[in-house]
């Protein structure tokens, strides 16, 4: 379901990511004692009453300052009020009313979307309401006392958010595919989250480390949603300083956990580095389905063997991550960008199929058939039972046998290519468990699968 979204605007450091995390009920958002932390905008997801919508959080407002990232911030937080069915203008209310927040307030009056204000850091209910009277000034309806620290006010000024929401009968149904932009810093993963969505959806800058937090955006398709995550560059861990980055870094983590799909973002002028290997071991460990996205294609001086050399030199090293389709774009002159959510959808398609147990035994049967498992040097030869796919997401089966250890590493990657030969499974990882199988264990569930002789 296509829920609607609620901006949350104000100046820098009046607790935007603070409320945005009471609002969200977890403390995914960074907050951190450093103006201009969050400088995109982040989506998080939220509930009050019978309701439910998605709330963003955007960067801090100034008007009169052109210098750094301020123009850009500024950018993003228009962008987030095309998009929201209502905004939350939140102020400051222990510093009083401010020239920052008057010139906001008169912006806002300039838009189409209805306004709610909030007067945060009012932690003391006697002293709240005095504290937002002078908020009235700004013309902007009733200021609601609230401290996003402890919670107090939030219920009444939610009670008069959702009144601005649209009724659930006119939110729309959709199948969303979470992806993740994964990779180094400065591989090019904001410039491709523009180039896919088609506008200036993240900052981009040559200076490394831009993107703090995980940016989600939400992108149609015909009758198919994604939500892209754009993260921040992963470094190495000797390099990361305690504060925002050390945070920023663990959501890119938690990105890749609660995706279905992975765009690994590789710098192709760089070539894989020993920090893209950890990085792809990481998204392995979590079972995501990956795109291999060689990055600065255009860059890459070429002729008809270029791209097949590439590709050698890549999988050279991303062996163990044969199974990745792989495409080589520029985010700069869009080449092949249109390409990228085709196959986000095969390795979703593929990263959530189940296959009967029947099929998966006519596999085995035949891989045992050209190669037998093993004999130990007692001469006990393992025998592979049957086996079933027990889970999706990634796909994962389960093989019975009389004994694992009589299986060494050789064997079980025949099985494993086996699988891959004639199942596919494209794009996505798939794990094979090894179980122990008594005879009379194997008896009870011989009417469950399809025995392999």
């Amino acid at each position: 379901m296509k829920l609607p979204i609620v901006a949350v605007i104000g100046r820098p450091n009046v607790g935007k990511s603070t409320f945005v995390n009471r609002l969200a009920g977890d403390k995914q958002a960074i907050v951190h004692d450093e103006p201009g932390i969050t400088r995109d905008r982040t989506y998080r997801p939220a509930f009050w009453q019978n309701r439910d919508f998605q709330v963003v959080d955007t960067g801090g407002l100034v008007f009169d300052d052109d210098t750094e990232f301020l123009p850009m911030i500024r950018q993003q937080a228009m962008a987030a009020l095309v998009e929201a069915s209502v905004a939350i203008f939140l102020v400051d209310g222990q510093l009083g009313l401010t020239a920052g927040d008057r010139e906001i307030a008169e912006w806002l009056r300039r838009q189409s979307v209805p306004v709610v204000l909030a007067v945060n850091k009012c932690e003391s209910i006697e002293q709240g309401m005095s504290q937002a009277a002078e908020f009235w000034e700004l013309g902007l309806g009733e200021p609601y006392p609230i401290s996003a620290i402890h919670g107090s006010g939030t219920g009444e000024l939610l009670d008069e958010l959702i009144t601005h929401l649209p009724s659930v009968d006119e939110l729309v149904e959709s199948d969303e595919i979470k992806v993740a932009i994964i990779g180094r810093p400065n591989v090019g993963k904001s410039s491709l989250l523009n180039a896919i969505t088609g506008e200036q959806r993240s900052i981009v800058s040559p200076i490394s480390g831009t993107t703090r937090d995980a940016i989600d955006m939400i992108v149609t398709r015909g009758d198919r949603t994604y939500r892209l995550i754009d993260t921040a560059g992963i470094r190495r861990k000797k390099n990361v300083n305690y504060g925002a980055e050390f945070f920023s870094i663990n959501r890119a983590f938690k990105a890749i956990r609660r995706s279905d799909v992975v765009l690994f973002v590789i710098d192709i002028l760089d070539g894989v580095t020993e920090q893209d290997l950890k990085l792809a071991a990481r998204i392995i460990d979590e079972g995501r389905a990956t795109i291999l996205v060689l990055n600065k294609w255009d860059a890459v001086d070429k002729d008809s063997g270029t791209i097949y050399e590439y590709k050698k030199q890549i999988m050279d090293r991303l062996y163990f991550m044969d199974w990745a389709e792989m495409i080589f774009v520029s985010a700069i002159t869009g080449q092949r960008i249109s390409k990228i959510l085709d196959l986000v959808d095969t390795a979703a398609e593929e990263h959530r199929r189940r296959v009967s147990t029947s099929v998966i035994n006519e596999v085995l049967e035949e891989a045992v058939s050209w190669h037998s498992p093993p004999t130990n040097r007692q001469g006990k030869q393992g025998r592979i039972y049957y086996g079933t796919q027990v889970s999706t997401q990634p796909p994962t089966i389960a093989l019975f046998v009389n004994d694992p250890k009589r299986f060494n590493d050789n064997y079980r990657r025949y099985i494993d290519r086996q699988f891959r030969k004639q199942l596919g499974f494209t794009g996505t990882p798939m794990q094979l468990i090894w179980r122990g199988k008594k005879m009379r264990d194997l008896e009870r569930g011989a009417n469950k699968a399809t025995k392999v002789k």
